[in-house]
């Protein structure tokens, strides 16, 4: 049974991670929308991607050492809430906004962590 927990703390903020940071990335798709030319798109495509990239680098350190996931993770959702409060958006939308990006990030965070705790017993 023991094995069994285990194997769910290991693999659950690691599939977590790889969705949300294919969500990340299809949020880039908006800039197909602006009817841009090839190269702009390109260009807006990349910087979109910018977060998931980091996200990507950040999963495959995360990998082996589970405290830099979930220090990074909850930091990037820490950070993702500043943002919105800095940015001057009303405060419900930002409440929302952050339940869909900022909670998964907290989410994955913790579990890492979790993972790590459970590792070093």
């Amino acid at each position: 049974m023991g094995k069994e927990i285990n194997k769910f703390i290991y693999w659950t903020p690691r599939i977590l991670s790889i969705i949300f940071i294919i969500f990340l990335a299809l949020m880039s798709l908006d800039v197909i929308a602006l009817n841009l030319s090839l190269k702009e798109t390109i260009i807006g495509m990349l910087m979109h991607n910018i977060p998931a990239l980091i996200m990507l680098i950040v999963l495959f350190i995360s990998w082996r050492y589970e405290i830099v996931g979930g220090i990074t993770f909850l930091l990037a959702g820490l950070a993702y809430i500043i943002l919105l409060v800095q940015g001057g958006i009303a405060w419900y939308l930002a409440l929302s906004w952050s339940l869909i990006i900022a909670g998964p990030a907290f989410l994955i965070g913790i579990l890492f962590l979790v993972n790590w705790f459970k590792k070093r017993q």
